[in-house]
């Protein structure tokens, strides 16, 4: 089903339409039901945890899941096992498998999702570890064996991965460092089939590039790339960027930190017409309301035009969104940090067409989890799946799904 969507442009009368091999089960193998909160939802709304995190098997998810063709969920956590770090899977029975513990040499500490081939082989990053202490590259191929593809060195190849990769359709990984590079402000690197290492851009800061990219990017259909930096830009709030195919920066947007939303945390998500939605993690709001009032943003970006569907207030609707956002039906589906009736951050749902938000969940710190950091997955029967930092039984964290 097809749906017409409108936006009105800002201060104008134009309207826009655009069409360790380590296995743990929990307790039960049904997902442990928690009350959804009221604030909010809708008929319908069920929230469940699904795996409780204890340490041995992970500690302090901040990524967002992946799912492979038979239903099995993969992850990481930027803790646990030895202390430095988890890849985990976790199968429709909720049976979670450890399959791989970081050391150090082989990566520490890492923060993003995984992304798999169509041969079953699981690429990621750490934002730490590996020959320089610098971050790394890996795959894990099919019978769990662990390999670096690339350690980090700081100057030219970059420093500190933060987020994930994308791979493209000939088998090539792209990323981003947090820093590292050239000017120190970061890179936008890419890993070949062969393993070889290739900075595609190295961002500059501010007044002119982005700083400190710590989300995901996102590929179109002609393989240019679409991203974020934390920070950077002419207003020093963070950017909205695209690389096209032949390397050629282009910043399509500067945050000004204002009621347009500041330092962008997660990445974009694209439209079948181009548009791109992400969120802000400070700003928001109007200019006249007090300081410090409002927490994040949920933005569109239609070209280098930008249109706030929804500012939060940190109370219990959310505040400080840090994720990329899903989108499904016209409807966009993501996690807030901090906010929510028992201020430990929520799942949430904006709709693009009435600008709308509805609470799914609001988390309250104890066996549901809190502070969910990373994003969410769809599954093709509608289900969100995702983890939170803090929180469960022993307080290292969560996975949880969610209907919509």
């Amino acid at each position: 089903m097809r749906r017409l969507l409108c936006f009105r442009l800002a201060r104008t009368t134009m309207f826009l339409c655009v069409e360790l091999a380590l296995v743990i089960a929990p307790r039960s193998g049904k997902a442990q039901s928690f009350p959804a909160t009221t604030d909010g939802s809708t008929t319908g709304n069920h929230f469940g945890v699904d795996l409780t995190f204890k340490g041995a098997n992970g500690s302090a998810p901040t990524g967002a899941l992946i799912q492979d063709e038979v239903g099995n969920l993969y992850g990481t956590t930027s803790s646990g096992g030895y202390g430095l770090g988890v890849v985990f899977k976790l199968d429709s029975s909720h049976h979670q498998t450890v399959l791989h513990a970081f050391t150090g040499p082989d990566g520490a500490t890492p923060h993003g999702a995984l992304v798999m081939d169509g041969s079953g082989n699981i690429y990621g990053t750490t934002s730490a570890g590996g020959d320089a202490g610098l971050g790394t590259v890996f795959k894990i191929d099919t019978h769990g064996v662990e390999t670096v593809l690339h350690s980090f060195t700081g100057a030219p190849d970059g420093a500190n991965p933060y987020a994930g990769l994308v791979l493209n359709n000939s088998g090539n990984l792209y990323g981003t460092t947090e820093n590292g590079g050239t000017s120190g402000y970061g890179t936008l690197f890419k890993i070949d089939t062969t393993g070889v290492e290739n900075v595609l851009h190295s961002f500059a800061g501010g007044p002119t590039d982005g700083a400190d990219p710590k989300a995901s990017l996102i590929l179109d259909l002609d393989g240019n790339l679409y991203g974020t930096t934390l920070a950077g830009g002419s207003g020093g709030y963070g950017t909205v960027f695209e690389l096209e195919r032949r390397n050629t920066e282009t910043i399509l947007y500067n945050f000004t930190g204002g009621s347009d939303g500041g330092n962008p945390f997660g990445g974009v998500t694209r439209d079948a017409n181009g548009v791109l939605y992400g969120t802000t993690e400070t700003g928001g709001g109007s200019l006249s309301r007090p300081y410090g009032c409002c927490k994040g943003t949920v933005y569109a970006l239609i070209g280098n035009h930008q249109i706030v569907l929804y500012s939060f207030t940190g109370g219990t609707d959310g505040g400080m969104p840090v994720s990329n956002l899903v989108l499904y039906n016209g409807v966009l589906y993501g996690t807030t940090l901090l906010g929510g009736p028992s201020q430990k951050g929520t799942v949430f749902r904006v709709s693009i067409g009435t600008a709308g938000e509805s609470v799914l969940h609001g988390f309250t710190g104890k066996g549901d989890g809190g502070t969910p950091q990373g994003g969410l997955l769809m599954d093709a029967k509608g289900t969100l799946y995702g983890m939170a930092e803090g929180g469960g039984q022993l307080m290292k964290g969560t996975v949880y799904q969610q209907s919509q």
